[in-house]
Formats: C-alpha cells, sequence, structure tokens
C-alpha cells in the first residue's frame, strides 16, 4: 500500500472516530427532543446547540475545502443556533443525520487520490486537505466529549 494511501486511511479513521472514544453515531444514538433542550446550570450549551455547532461547523470546513468561492459564515454567530432547543424530534434528526452525511462527504474528499492532501487551498492562507481533515476530527472530538458528560449531567448515558 503506498504511503499516501496509509495517511489517508488513518485520517479516515481519525474522523470517524471509535479508536480512543465511541464513533459518532454511539455518543448521537437516541437523544430526544426532550433531552437536547435542557439545560444544566452553569454550562452555556444544550445538547442542541452542540449538535448544531457540529453540523454548521462540518459544513464550514467542508465547503471551504471543495468550493474556492464558498464564503464562511460570521464568527461566532454563524457557527452557533440561537435557541437552546431543536422545534421538532424531525429538526433533531435531520441535524444528527446531516453530521454523518457531511462527514462521510469530508472522507470521500479525504479518499480521492486525485486531491493531493498537502496542496495549499489557493482560496485559503495556509490551509490543504490535510489541515482541513484533522481540524474536522479534532473538533468533533472536543464537542462529542462535551456531548458525553452533558448527556451524562442529563443522566442519559451509561
Amino acid at each position: 500500500m503506498k504511503e499516501d494511501q496509509i495517511l489517508r486511511d488513518q485520517l479516515t479513521k481519525l474522523m470517524q472516530g471509535g479508536q480512543a472514544f465511541k464513533p459518532l453515531e454511539e455518543i448521537l444514538q437516541g437523544i430526544t427532543v426532550d433531552e437536547a433542550g435542557k439545560t444544566v446550570p452553569d454550562l452555556p450549551y444544550t445538547l442542541w446547540k452542540l449538535i448544531e455547532h457540529l453540523r454548521l461547523a462540518l459544513y464550514d470546513i467542508l465547503e471551504f475545502s471543495r468550493d474556492p468561492n464558498y464564503e464562511s459564515p460570521e464568527w461566532p454567530t454563524g457557527y452557533w443556533p440561537t435557541e437552546n432547543a431543536p422545534a421538532d424530534q424531525e429538526a433533531l434528526d435531520a441535524s444528527i443525520k446531516a453530521i454523518q452525511e457531511g462527514l462521510n462527504q469530508m472522507i470521500l474528499l479525504v479518499q480521492d487520490p486525485a486531491r493531493n492532501l498537502f496542496t495549499l487551498f489557493p482560496h485559503g492562507n495556509g490551509q490543504n486537505l490535510l489541515r482541513e481533515a484533522l481540524l474536522v476530527a479534532e473538533h468533533n472530538a472536543y464537542h462529542l466529549g462535551e456531548i458525553v458528560v452533558l448527556r451524562r449531567l442529563l443522566g442519559h448515558w451509561q
């Protein structure tokens, strides 16, 4: 196996999670609309805010990585929902599904041998696909850890 493919496969595993912690699908599985909007004292977010933030940030990274004309939303307002809870279970499920689909799309970019992992994006300021894949993995791991802690505090995690 070529070193390039080994790196692509390792990046994929890193983005999927499940090596040092549970994979994204397990962490987000079974969250209800009621649970998603509950607050915990001294925490500035709900499960919904974290889930939506994951979705918004992932799509920002994904679109930046594949579209040189993409413009990122304003920070921080464009990356966090204003509401504490989803409108309904359908909205929550759609957000979780979009995260899974966005992650799969990012993996397809990383696995595409026509895309050089090291070539700097002409529309960026030093970013390349390798950096963006690592950013997805790091960002997801950080917030998935927060989701696990919040679910424990809410009594919905084993």
